[in-house]
């Protein structure tokens, strides 16, 4: 008997056509691997990434398909999902072709809220979760119209890499979150993740810095680095996840820029 499908369009206007029931998923994408925990897919989810790192659960007893943007497609072939869950900009294009080639891909492609949410809602539609995705979204919606906000704008360099020093632009869901939050993004700058100098640092003399935990680790020992190029701006480590997350992790964010808020008027 042949199986029950949809055709669906997903964030880079492909059509994939998906399984109603019975689904075998692989999430490739760490936020997304999140999510489809918060929509109770643990059943249905069989494969993850080695950098999906939540929930603890699922990164200790889910098979590891590889990095996100180095997957063991042998190991996928093998494992037979009928629904992969893939990102344009964290994983490999031509992995993801190749993948495509064989199996129903799902891929989205994210830059504001806007289309977070509606990755929210389609990944809840293809995976039968309509009700709880829905829930999700009016929750983080919720979030943000009750979250403190700055008093007065502060301008900030947002650093994502070191060696060389890259910022994130005004086309990324970082510079999103930032805004969202009263903040106006220093290197306001188009494309996605420009290289940065200390001059051009000294010349903007941001009101604040934000060292962030991924996909660099900075730490401690980063901060003496930057403060010796603009002694007056203020330098902060901050959590990746809560600026670039943009699935399930979106509750947390509003309660956790309200911390750094606090912190920052302290």
């Amino acid at each position: 008997m042949e199986q029950e499908t949809m055709l669906v369009i997903d964030q880079m206007q492909r059509e994939v056509t998906v399984p109603l029931k019975d689904l075998r998923i692989i999430s490739l994408v760490p936020s997304q691997t999140e999510l489809l925990y918060e929509l109770g897919l643990d059943k249905e989810v069989i494969g993850i990434t080695k950098f999906c790192v939540h929930p603890v659960s699922w990164f200790r007893t889910k098979t590891r398909v590889g990095g996100t943007k180095q997957l063991h497609l042998e190991q996928i072939r093998g494992m037979r999902p009928n629904l992969i869950i893939a990102n344009k900009e964290e994983n490999e294009r031509e992995q993801v072709e190749a993948l495509a080639e064989e199996f129903p891909v799902w891929i989205s492609d994210i830059h504001n809220f806007t289309e977070a949410y509606a990755m929210i809602r389609d990944i809840g539609a293809i995976t039968g979760r309509p009700n709880e995705a829905r829930e999700l979204i009016g929750a983080i919606k919720t979030g943000f119209q009750n979250m403190e906000k700055l008093s007065r704008p502060l301008s900030v360099a947002y650093f994502i890499w070191r060696n060389p020093w890259m910022v994130a632009g005004n086309d990324t869901f970082i510079h999103q979150v930032l805004t969202g939050a009263g903040f106006e993004n220093a290197f306001n700058l188009s494309g996605r993740y420009p290289e940065v100098t200390a001059q051009q640092l000294q010349e903007i003399q941001p009101d604040l810095v934000f060292l962030s935990s991924e996909p660099f680790p900075f730490r401690e020992k980063h901060i003496a680095e930057i403060q010796s190029i603009i002694p007056g701006s203020k330098i902060l480590l901050v959590d990746g996840e809560m600026f670039s997350w943009y699935g399930s992790r979106l509750k947390e964010v509003p309660g956790y820029l309200g911390g750094l808020i606090n912190k920052i008027k302290s």
